[in-house]
């Protein structure tokens, strides 16, 4: 018996999702548009399905869709960014952060559960992190549109310079040419900290465990610790940012951790890097959600902090917006509530990042 044209699309093309999220992401440098480019591209590859032939595979045939769908977005929108591609690093950890300017289109952390299928392969979950690292997708967002879609469909999905020009109906010239200046570009904006290689993922552990405790305790000293000398603090969607073990903890024991107990932290990953959602506390016992922090860290220290302040976020990892502790939590201040952190688990959590 013939499957239904339906069943036929979904079991075809229902194993691509997740790698066309990524792509998506890594084109649009946001979840949520990544999220609405990849129904566009279902919906289109649905409505033309009876015109496919297999001249291509159907992962080519999906990735052409989306990489255009990706264009001609890219071509009505502005590049996104973080605070410390707008201008030069604060100096004073006393003073209010300056509001980014309306219409500023931040870039977004990509939840590691929405890409990574748990029964991959390990080699290519490896690869996907690597290639979603926060810091790489922030270099993206300097290329233009088809710069960015020839250097992810050549470098990172490693399609021959032929099918890529398929894809974005150029010559195979054109795309060895348009990836030579990629390449450059890239080299030109990565720092060295950016093509570092990733700690293991023990110390990743250690040092997220390390920060949550910091930051539920009040801690100031034992951040200061755990922070490289040359750490850089990020905020969106305040514009300013610090860089400078000093400035940063200066500014997060003056203006951000108040008192124990006033913030609750659930570990996740992001980006192939280890993160958290933050609450912080409304009333006793109850907490609002508030952002997510994204981890770049070497081998025995955290080198850059980007938390991003967007509750919506945190929902978005699979995490409820709100969460109410228990009497006995509530009264056994930092420790109990730390203790309660690590006994609880959401559907954004992720057992690697515990």
């Amino acid at each position: 018996m013939t499957a239904a044209p339906d069943a036929d699309f979904t079991r075809r093309t229902q194993p691509y999702r997740r790698e066309l999220l990524a792509h998506c992401y890594r084109m649009l440098g946001s979840v949520h548009d990544a999220e609405d480019l990849v129904q566009e591209t279902y919906l289109r590859a649905w409505r033309s399905f009876d015109g496919f032939h297999g001249r291509s595979s159907i992962r080519t045939w999906l990735y052409q869709i989306a990489t255009n769908a990706c264009l001609t977005a890219l071509a009505h929108r502005g590049r996104r960014v973080l605070p410390s591609g707008l201008g030069a690093a604060g100096h004073d950890p006393a003073a209010a952060p300056a509001m980014a300017p309306p219409g500023t289109r931040w870039l977004q952390p990509m939840p590691d559960a929405l890409v990574s299928a748990e029964a991959a392969d390990p080699a290519s979950v490896a690869v996907t992190r690597d290639s979603l690292r926060l810091a790489l997708i922030a270099c993206l967002q300097y290329l233009n549109g088809r710069q960015r879609a020839v250097l992810l469909l050549r470098d990172v999905l490693g399609l021959p310079a032929a099918e890529v020009a398929t894809i974005l109906d150029t010559s195979t010239a054109a795309v060895k040419s348009t990836l030579q200046r990629a390449r450059a570009r890239l080299a030109e904006i990565a720092t060295a900290a950016e093509q570092a290689a990733a700690p293991t993922e023990p110390g990743q552990r250690m040092l997220l465990a390390e920060y949550m405790a910091a930051f539920q305790n009040s801690d100031a000293a034992a951040l200061e610790r755990l922070l490289h000398r040359d750490a850089v603090l990020e905020m969106p969607p305040t514009q300013t940012w610090f860089a400078g073990k000093r400035t940063c903890v200066a500014y997060l024991a003056a203006q951000v951790l108040g008192v124990p107990g006033d913030w609750l932290l659930y570990p996740t990953c992001a980006n192939g890097q280890p993160a958290a959602v933050a609450y912080l506390r409304e009333t006793p016992g109850r907490y609002r959600a508030f952002g997510v922090a994204v981890l770049t860290t070497t081998a025995d220290a955290i080198n850059r902090i980007a938390a991003f302040c967007d509750p919506e976020l945190v929902t978005t990892f699979g995490f409820p917006a709100e969460i109410e502790l228990s009497d006995t939590a509530g009264r056994g201040g930092a420790s109990a509530i730390l203790e309660h952190v690590r006994a609880e688990s959401f559907p954004g959590g992720s057992a690697t990042a515990r």
